[in-house]
Order: C-alpha cells, then sequence, then structure tokens
C-alpha cells in the first residue's frame, strides 16, 4: 500500500521523462523533492504555512503547478508589530507594540510598556533596577477586553523560560541577540493574543532591525464574536461526547455502521477512573464539642477549659423556713465526645445538704450521706454551709447527646447552694482521610486489564507495562490559614485507565489458520492450515521467499558542533551564570551533513565530530539521570547538612 501511495504521488509531482526510471529510483527522487519544501520549520513556513494563511501561490511538490487557496476569512501583513530599544545599561527602555485590530492593513492601535524590560521569558517580561538584576518584577502577557496586549503582575514561577538580557549578565546582549530577543518578546504577546482570541493565526514574523512584524489572518470562522463553535470544546472539552451523540443519533451513515456486523461484534472500550485520597480538616469550636444548652446561670472559659455552674451561691439567698428542698437544673450538649480530655466535679457547697445527680443518677451527696430523693436523713439546719470537694470523674456520663446536671439542696432557715462541672476539650486541628477507590470495580472484572496510571503526575504504566517511576512522598498543606496541616503520603492521586473488553453474543471470527501460520513458518518455509467442511484439518507446506528489499545506509549521516554561549538564565534566585564559576558554556548541534559528506556548521561553531553514524544515546541517558536523582536528592532544611 505504501509503494502505492508513493507511485501515486509521483505520478502527480515528476515530469514524465522521470518514468522511465525504477520505481526505487522515482521514490527516492519524490522524497527529495518533498524532504526539499519541508525539511524544517522555516522552509514549510516559507512554502505553505505563510502564503496559505497570506492567500499567495502554493506551488506542487515538483514546483511545476500552482494554486492559490482560500484558508482565511481577512488577511493582513501588519496584524502586529513590536519595536525596540535598548539602552546604555542594556535593558529594554523603550517597547512599542502596534496593531492592525481590523486586519485592513493598517496599524490603528499602539501602546508603550511602562516598564523597561531586563529579562525576556516565553509568556512574561522581568524588569528590575536599570542594568542590575535587583528590585525585580515578574509581569506575564495578557489581554484587556480590547483584546489589547498588556502586562500583569505574577510570581516568577509562573513565567517560563526566563533570561537576562541586561548588563548585569554582559555586555550588549540585546544588541548582539537582537533577532532572538525580538522573537522571543514578541512571541509571548502572540501567544496571548492568539489564546484570547483562537480565530487569529500567524503566518509569519520578520525581523527588520529593532522592529518584528507578524502577518497575520482570521482563519477559524468568519465570525466578529471570538467564542465560536469551532473553539467552544477547548474550553469545556466534556462537552464534546454529549453534541457528539446527539449528532450520531440522526446521522444515517452512523446508525448504518452501527448496526452493522462490525458494529455489533465484540469490542473494546477504555475506561477511567481515580483512586484519591480526600483528607478532610476538622477544627471544631468549642460549642460544638460540648455547651450549656439551658439552666445554670454561668459559663466560665480559659483556652479550652471550660467551668459550668449551677446553683445560687450567694450568701442566705435561699429562704427554706424549717426545711424546703431547691432544685437547680442544668442540660448540657456534648457534641463530640471524643475531644472531651477531662470532665470533673471539682467542689460544691450547700447550706446545709446537697445532692448531685446525672440523668436522674445520684453521684455525690453531703455533709452525710443522702441517697433518697426525699429529704436529708438528718437535722434539716446544720447552722453552717458544708464544702465538698469530690473531684469526681464525670467524662464516662458525658456520652454524645444531651445530659442534666441537677443539684438539689435542703435549707432549713436560711441558706445557699453551688455547683461546678469543669471539662478540659480538645479544640487542636485534625484531619480525617479516606482513600476512595473509584477503581475496584474494573480492576476486579476479569474483563479489564490496567493500561495507564498516573500517581501524582508520575506515568508509573504506560500501555499495562509498568515504567519503573515511582512517585517520591508528597507533602502537602491541607486546610486554611487559620488551621494548616501537613501531611506525606505516598500518594494522593491516581489517574488509571482500563481497557475493557465487551461481547454483544456475536460470533468471533476463528484466527487459528492464521496462528498456525505464524507459529510454523520460517523465512523460507509457508506452513498453512485449512479446516474442511466435515471438520477435519489439512496442513501444506511450500517454499517461501522474500523479495529482496535492497540494502539502506545503516543511519543517517550527521555531524555534531558547538558554539560557546553565556547562560544568561534567569531563575527564582538570580541569573543562573552568575552561580557559576564560568557563565560561559557550551550548546551543542547536531546538522544531517550534506550529500557531499560535508558538514554545514554555522557561524561561530567548532566541529566536535564529522560526519558519520554518532550513537550519543548512552551520554544523552547519564543526563537525564543525573538530573532526575539530584532533583530527587534535593531537600529543604532549617540547618545547613
Amino acid at each position: 500500500m505504501n509503494r502505492l501511495r508513493l507511485l501515486a504521488l509521483l505520478a502527480l509531482t515528476l515530469p514524465a521523462p522521470a518514468l522511465a526510471q525504477s520505481a526505487e529510483d522515482r521514490a527516492r527522487a519524490a522524497a527529495s523533492a518533498s524532504r526539499a519544501k519541508t525539511s524544517d520549520s522555516d522552509t514549510l513556513l516559507q512554502n505553505y504555512v505563510t502564503p496559505g494563511l497570506s492567500g499567495k501561490p502554493i506551488s506542487t511538490v515538483d514546483s511545476s503547478k500552482q494554486f492559490t487557496p482560500n484558508l482565511a476569512c481577512q488577511k493582513t501583513a501588519t496584524l502586529l508589530e513590536v519595536f525596540v530599544q535598548p539602552g546604555s545599561t542594556g535593558d529594554l527602555g523603550s517597547v512599542r507594540i502596534s496593531r492592525d485590530t481590523d486586519l485592513n492593513g493598517t496599524f490603528d492601535a499602539s501602546a508603550t510598556l511602562p516598564v523597561q524590560v531586563s529579562g525576556i521569558c516565553a509568556n512574561g517580561v522581568i524588569s528590575c533596577d536599570a542594568g542590575t538584576w535587583n528590585n525585580c518584577h515578574s509581569f506575564r502577557w495578557a489581554v484587556d477586553p480590547n483584546q489589547a496586549p498588556r502586562l500583569e503582575n505574577v510570581a516568577m514561577t509562573e513565567l517560563a523560560g526566563c533570561y537576562c538580557i541586561n548588563n548585569s549578565c554582559g555586555s550588549n546582549l540585546a544588541m548582539a541577540n537582537l533577532p532572538t530577543v525580538l522573537k522571543d518578546l514578541g512571541g509571548g504577546v502572540v501567544a496571548a493574543l492568539t489564546t484570547s482570541d483562537p480565530r487569529y493565526g500567524i503566518a509569519e514574523a520578520k525581523v527588520d532591525g529593532p522592529v518584528i512584524s507578524y502577518v497575520g489572518a482570521q482563519s477559524t470562522a468568519c465570525t466578529a464574536n471570538p467564542t465560536i463553535g469551532q473553539t467552544a470544546y477547548r474550553s469545556s472539552p466534556t462537552a464534546m461526547a454529549g453534541d457528539a451523540t446527539a449528532a450520531s443519533s440522526t446521522n444515517s451513515v452512523f446508525q448504518m455502521l452501527v448496526s452493522s456486523p462490525a458494529g455489533t461484534a465484540k469490542g473494546i472500550e477504555n475506561r477511567s477512573c481515580t483512586v484519591e485520597r480526600r483528607v478532610t480538616v476538622l477544627s471544631p469550636a468549642i460549642d460544638d464539642i460540648i455547651s450549656r444548652v439551658s439552666g445554670g446561670y454561668s459559663t466560665v472559659r480559659s483556652g479550652g477549659s471550660l467551668d459550668f455552674l449551677l446553683g445560687s451561691p450567694s450568701d442566705n439567698t435561699l429562704s427554706g423556713g424549717s426545711c424546703k428542698l431547691f432544685d437547680f437544673r442544668m442540660t448540657l450538649h456534648v457534641g463530640d465526645p471524643n475531644r472531651i480530655i477531662s470532665a470533673s466535679l471539682p467542689t460544691y457547697f450547700a447550706d446545709d445538704w446537697g445532692q448531685i445527680r446525672i440523668d436522674g443518677q445520684l453521684v455525690s451527696s453531703g455533709p452525710s450521706p443522702w441517697t433518697s430523693t426525699g429529704f436529708p436523713p438528718g437535722k434539716c439546719d446544720l447552722k453552717k454551709t458544708s464544702y465538698m470537694y469530690p473531684n469526681i470523674d464525670l467524662k464516662p456520663f458525658l456520652t454524645e447527646g444531651d445530659h442534666e446536671i441537677w443539684l438539689r439542696v435542703a435549707v432549713g432557715d436560711h441558706g445557699e447552694g453551688y455547683a461546678q462541672v469543669h471539662v478540659e476539650v480538645d479544640d487542636s486541628c485534625r484531619s480525617e482521610e479516606q482513600v476512595v477507590d473509584q477503581c475496584a470495580t474494573l480492576a476486579g472484572d476479569p474483563q479489564c486489564s490496567l493500561q495507564s496510571e498516573v500517581a501524582d503526575g508520575v506515568q508509573t504504566l504506560l500501555n499495562g507495562i509498568r515504567t519503573g517511576l515511582t512517585p517520591v512522598n508528597q507533602t502537602r498543606v491541607v486546610g486554611n490559614a487559620t488551621c494548616p496541616i501537613t501531611l506525606t503520603r505516598d500518594f494522593f492521586l491516581k489517574q488509571r485507565s482500563y481497557r475493557c473488553t465487551f461481547d454483544n453474543n456475536a460470533i468471533e471470527p476463528d484466527t487459528s489458520r492464521g496462528a498456525y501460520i505464524i507459529d510454523h513458518s520460517t523465512e523460507t518455509l509457508l506452513a498453512d492450515r485449512v479446516r474442511g467442511t466435515d471438520g477435519s484439518y489439512s496442513t501444506t507446506t511450500r517454499n517461501f521467499n522474500l523479495p529482496d528489499r535492497g540494502s539502506v545506509n545503516a543511519c543517517e549521516a550527521v555531524c555534531k558542533t558547538r558554539r560557546p554561549q553565556v547562560n544568561t538564565a534567569a531563575a527564582l534566585d538570580g541569573v543562573t551564570g552568575a552561580k557559576q564559576n564560568d557563565p560561559t558554556g557550551w550548546d551543542t548541534i547536531y546538522h544531517a551533513c550534506q550529500d557531499n559528506n560535508v558538514c554545514p556548521a554555522g557561524d561561530g561553531e567548532q566541529l566536535v565530530e564529522g560526519c558519520g553514524c554518532i550513537d550519543d544515546f548512552p551520554e544523552a541517558v547519564v543526563m537525564m539521570q543525573t538530573v532526575r536523582l539530584g532533583g530527587t536528592d534535593l531537600v529543604c532544611t532549617g540547618t545547613q547538612r
């Protein structure tokens, strides 16, 4: 099939005399012609993307024919222009952005950045004191409601690919690398603009001195509304499934395929699920643990300590005559008994007799035992106030729910009564964890097999095979500013994908013949087994030779060069090069060798290894492993180690 496609392409792209060549020669000629026009991004832009969006002619692979596509609703050669003016300190003292908002070929809006630019990022800029990397502020590109580019203050961690351009990193960096600076600066503006309004496409960027201009077009849809159906699914991808189902239900072709034998046979379905560690932070108020809901006369709080008071403690506030009983009742509501550290009856007093009951059960009496609910067993008027200090543990009584504390006082003549219930509670922050396994059903289904797993962003299983990667223990802060809790766990979220087979009671195809051919054939012998109408099998063998596939080179010849490069990358801790003994390093470059086996090295490049089969894979693996293990060993501590 691939050879037929190459021949078809050949017939369209090569002149008639080439048909006299062999099929291999014609295929090589077609591949060479195609590679000449699509070998890299620059040639692809020049030959296809830019003329296609700009309404200019595009030629076929062999350049024998041309046609003019109509891919855009509106076109402009001046969609956006960025002008920069480096200062003596190396900073970009002035950056002006001009736009063609109505795509009529003329700039109609312009603005100048309110800050100087000391560093450039893929999605923003950094502004510092002139010529230094001090007092730096980070800005990200965004657009206002009128689609005008603007800068917004962000943390540096929200920027990417930052590097320094002012004199703190080297002399004359901006002017010496002006094309790169313009492309990186303009790329951030264009990314913000096209992300906000996906109708616009950028066809080409042109650098002319301190100016970079962008050829653009409105290529997505002919509408004035940036929120269009073609781009709606990017913000709401889950809506695609419902819309597809609605469209397929009325589509005759789709319904015909669904009803076909192929559509009703056994199928495979991919199902996704998660295993999530859900953490709930509990920070209850003291009243949620225990509170006085009725009775008593006071609640005294001090931190996690509470004293519930009931009675009439003032001297001779109770008039009993010869002998009278006074009842004081207080109801305590217990919401969380597990957070009650201790509960006790430290003291109470009575003039003349006192009795304490909880939910009707007697727990203490005095000054002598008084167990009945009637009058005390002795003389009512004792002519004194009796103080009792039982310090009884009341925690077993304070289960969840409402509990009545009952103080009974017997008074002869005049007297008073008082009781104190002391409670210590734990109102500290706590966390409750629950691992919600939504994959349990799929894992237990023999028709389903685990295909992929991503644990906290680390791919641990891919295409049913373990990758050998495991996430390090994750530390997260849960809760809020008033109640933060730090948790370290082996995982918080696992995202899994299962492949499940389902059967619609269709007859499965017999693949035993193909399996027999594969298992019993060799490179020179073809074996076959055919089933007869009576159910018996007959086997045959015959000689078999693969056609000569020709010879190919062992590899594509490449060469390796290097070019000195000052490290101007910027991070939270400053410019990376300033932390090195020598900020100048090397950029390693690989080139595909020319037909005459010559290395096409660029300006300033030094040849490291000549044309040939270069295998730097072991070196790349060592470098990646070094970075990975180095990142794993990074631990932040409060003391020097």
